[in-house]
């Protein structure tokens, strides 16, 4: 099996860049672009759209690992009907706009759809002692899902982050699932994403020819927590080693967001005010933010998520340790700090 899905990833890279090649001729013939403005990270219109090709690559890969009996059926629905969701939102919002309540009451319908295929949201251990949330895991869970669909919409700010990120999440929450209490269905669904989305990497490095828009950042908002949920089924400590994986994303995007509310800003209104964007502007690349991250996440955020799923009885006190530091650190580097230009 371990070959097969090798083979399923590899096809599924393969896939990805090549879709992401046809969207992006597609989309510079029919002048579909991303136009600078001052809110912009970018100077030179370019394509968007490209996040299909994961979304393709990936639903078609979970769609014949389902039918091989590698997923079973809740979990394929879980993940196929919240993501379908998502994906499909996000196109019409890349293309035409969608209202924020239409946005939102898509992402809180993928929430539910989710948690329903699952049996609610699945217990969380802290410590020695097992958390169920019953009927309130509905909202709790929920919120989740949103707050982490739109967290990567707003991190997908500069090339190849966004998809770098989904890379590392999914690869190393692959990789730690096999320490412990592996499934191999969450497993085989990790390699997928982080396969299509190498494959969309390709045209998205610094500098970017493709951007992946709504469609992309939100379906892989979605994939994130809807893993982090079925791997949390298998082992009740899963919420945190995937939570301190993403500690980049979750950490920037939250402290950006209170700070903001307490100046009274309204959160419709585009920005570029996360850490990560004000360290683009200061150091005039992108790419050096976006290998920065990838370091920050492999020789610091693996080493605590690793402890975390090796001595679940502390996961708690390690995942406070890796993420407090890295809450200063973005303070320190401008996260919800107004930008001068």
């Amino acid at each position: 099996m371990q070959v097969e899905i090798l083979v399923l990833a590899l096809v599924a890279g393969l896939v990805a860049t090549w879709l992401t090649a046809i969207l992006r001729r597609r989309a510079l013939a029919r002048g579909q672009l991303d136009v600078p403005n001052s809110r912009s990270s970018h100077s030179q219109p370019t394509p968007r759209g490209g996040g299909a090709a994961i979304v393709a690559a990936t639903l078609a890969g979970l769609t014949y690992l389902a039918m091989r009996g590698h997923v079973d059926r809740d979990l394929f629905f879980a993940i196929a009907g919240g993501g379908a969701a998502i994906a499909v939102a996000g196109a019409l919002d890349d293309r035409r706009g969608l209202s924020a309540f239409v946005r939102m009451m898509v992402h809180i319908g993928a929430g539910l759809w989710t948690l329903y295929w699952m049996d609610g949201l699945p217990p969380l251990r802290l410590g020695n002692h097992l958390i169920e949330f019953g009927w309130f895991g509905y909202l709790l869970g929920t919120v989740g899902v949103v707050w982490t669909v739109n967290l990567f919409n707003f991190m997908d700010g500069i090339d190849g982050i966004a998809a770098g990120e989904a890379v590392f999440v999914m690869l190393a929450g692959l990789g730690l699932a096999a320490l412990t209490q592996p499934s191999i269905a969450v497993m085989s669904i990790a390699a997928l994403v982080a396969a299509a989305s190498v494959g969309f990497l390709r045209w998205n490095w610094p500098p970017a020819s493709i951007f992946m828009g709504d469609v992309g950042s939100g379906f892989l908002g979605f994939m994130v927590v809807a893993l982090a949920l079925g791997a949390a089924r298998e082992n009740a400590v899963a919420y945190l080693v995937w939570l301190t994986l993403g500690g980049v994303f979750f950490v920037d995007a939250t402290i950006t967001l209170f700070r903001r509310l307490a100046r009274g800003e309204s959160l419709q209104v585009a920005h570029r005010s996360h850490a990560y964007q004000h360290l683009a502007l200061r150091w005039q690349s992108h790419q050096k933010v976006t290998v920065c991250v990838a370091l920050v996440n492999v020789l610091w955020l693996l080493p605590w998520a690793w402890l975390v799923s090796l001595h679940p009885e502390r996961g708690g006190w390690w995942m406070l340790c890796a993420l407090v530091p890295l809450a200063g650190l973005a303070a320190w580097a401008g996260s919800g700090r107004k930008t001068l230009n």
